[in-house]
């Protein structure tokens, strides 16, 4: 299959504007992060908007911004850790409902982003009747980027099955996320969608839903009604299965969650086939209500098509009235 040309797109913020050793330039272009090299990366998750694409997963562009840190959540790690992480959140955008409130959805933006970017393009939907909640993830050190710090919901290295998974960093942006959600009316349904890196903590936070718990075993309290995943992938894979059908209530839970994971077939940065292992995974796990959409000659953006989607299964799904009052 031949992919249609990306549109251009300029990017925010260029390699002029990191600090680099002599060391780190003299290795620029050849030093490789999995199958794509360093400068290859920043361009492919560079930053854009137009009236017919709308890329935001980020890196590079926001990286460099000086955000102010205004939450800071500590892990309650594993017995066997002597120490813990400190994980300090960016800044939290809300988007207010222009009609009845029936839905808050915290949104999580990907690799190097910020909340505000999807705040912008949130607003413009026609879903008058969600609260969007928009949290900005901690900046750390990112295996990927080589160890170069910027926003990250938690830390990733190479793409595939077997790869380590950071599950501090995962409990500690889904207990986050949960408890933006604590504090809305109990009438409200809530739900967490997110793009890329966000996608998959929103995925991440489906499982725990399931489960009744985070990887550490702290119990997860939060009712999700809805989740949904732009180009990312599932953390934790491997065990899912196992781990819902060793449990009846599990089992229970995931059959009546709800969830989209959309895709595009010429994604360069999360390959397609990872968000339909991501799909099989969760289907056979007992994940019923799961729809997945693909679309030709998407890459690692998002486009007015693919957001018409999610706006129509949220409507569906959340049973939201649609009309301005």
């Amino acid at each position: 299959m031949v992919c249609a040309q990306r549109r251009s797109r300029q990017q925010k913020g260029g390699s002029k504007s990191f600090p680099q050793s002599k060391q780190e330039r003299k290795r620029k272009g050849r030093k490789k992060v999995g199958k794509l090299s360093l400068a290859s990366l920043a361009h492919k998750l560079s930053f854009s908007s137009s009236s017919s694409v709308f890329s935001i997963s980020g890196v590079f562009s926001a990286v460099c911004s000086k955000e102010k840190m205004s939450y800071s959540h500590q892990t309650v790690g594993s017995g066997s850790r002597a120490a813990r992480r400190t994980f300090e959140f960016g800044r939290t955008h809300v988007v207010r409902p222009k009609g009845k409130h029936q839905a808050t959805i915290v949104w999580l933006h990907g690799l190097g982003d910020n909340g505000s970017s999807w705040s912008q393009l949130l607003e413009s939907l026609p879903l008058p009747n969600i609260k969007w909640i928009c949290p900005t993830a901690p900046t750390r050190p990112v295996a990927i980027l080589g160890g170069f710090p910027c926003t990250a919901w938690f830390d990733v290295g190479e793409l595939s099955d077997d790869g380590p998974e950071d599950w501090e960093g995962l409990d500690a942006s889904a207990a986050h996320i949960a408890n933006l959600l604590s504090t809305e009316p109990v009438d409200v349904k809530v739900g967490i969608g997110g793009f890329s890196m966000g996608a998959a903590v929103a995925l991440y936070s489906a499982t725990c839903c399931a489960l009744g718990r985070y990887g550490n075993g702290i119990p997860y309290y939060v009712n999700l009604r809805a989740v949904v995943g732009l180009s990312g992938w599932l953390p934790g894979s491997r065990n899912l299965r196992n781990k819902i059908e060793g449990s009846h209530e599990a089992a229970r839970r995931a059959a009546s969650l709800p969830i989209l994971l959309t895709h595009g077939l010429c994604d360069d940065v999360v390959p397609y086939k990872y968000g339909e292992k991501s799909a099989n995974c969760l289907s056979i796990s007992g994940f019923r209500h799961l729809t997945f959409k693909s679309f030709e000659g998407l890459g690692h953006y998002t486009v007015p098509k693919e957001m018409d989607e999610v706006c129509n299964w949220l409507t569906a799904r959340l049973g939201l009235e649609g009309s301005r009052a």
